[in-house]
C-alpha cells in the first residue's frame, strides 16, 4: 500500500518556464501545499527546499513528463537521492485557461492506479470549486464510488475514489 512505503507525494505540472507542484498527504489525501517554482537550478533548489519543509519523511515526486519540460527537475531530483515516478504526458481536453494546481492534482491521480492496492483509496482535497474536476480525474483513472464530502465550513473540498477490488 502507497502509504506503507510513503509519507508524501509531491505531483509536478512542468512548463517551458516554471513548474507547479501540490504536496499530498498520502495517509489523508490532502494537498497540504501549493507552490510554483522557476524551472532552472535556482527552481530546482527551492523545489527540494520546499519539500523539505513541506514533506518531510519518506516522499515521492510524481513528475508529468520527465522526457519533456520536466527532464531538467527530474535529473536534478534524482541526482539528489529522491524518488522520481514518471507520469505519463495525459491526454489534455481544451480548456479555457489553465489551473496549475489542478494539473498538479491530475499527475497524482493519473499516476495512482501503480500505487493502490486492490481496493485502495485515494483522497484528495482541493478548492471548493474543484469538485466536479477531481471526480472526472478520478474516473479517467479508473477508481469508482467516487465522491465529494464538504469540509466542516460546509464548502466540497474532499473527492475520494476506490480502486478496483
Amino acid at each position: 500500500m502507497l502509504a506503507d512505503e510513503l509519507d508524501y507525494v509531491i505531483g509536478v505540472d512542468p512548463h517551458r518556464d516554471t513548474h507547479a507542484l501540490a504536496v499530498v498527504d498520502v495517509r489523508s489525501g490532502g494537498v497540504v501545499f501549493e507552490a510554483t517554482a522557476l524551472a532552472d537550478g535556482e527552481g530546482y533548489k527551492s523545489v527540494l527546499r520546499l519539500a523539505d519543509q513541506h514533506a518531510p519523511g519518506r516522499r515521492a515526486f510524481a513528475i508529468e513528463g520527465t522526457g519533456s519540460f520536466g527532464a531538467g527537475l527530474a535529473r536534478f531530483l534524482v541526482s539528489q537521492e529522491e524518488r522520481v515516478l514518471e507520469v505519463g504526458r495525459l491526454r489534455r481536453e481544451r480548456r479555457s485557461g489553465k489551473n496549475d494546481a489542478l494539473d498538479a492534482i491530475r499527475s497524482i491521480t493519473a499516476g495512482a492506479p501503480d500505487h493502490l492496492l486492490a481496493g485502495g483509496w485515494l483522497l484528495l482535497e482541493h478548492g471548493p470549486d474543484q469538485g466536479p474536476a477531481v471526480r472526472g480525474l478520478l474516473a479517467d483513472a479508473g477508481l469508482g464510488q467516487i465522491q465529494t464530502t464538504a469540509d466542516l465550513a460546509g464548502l466540497p473540498r474532499v473527492t475520494e475514489g476506490r480502486w478496483r477490488s
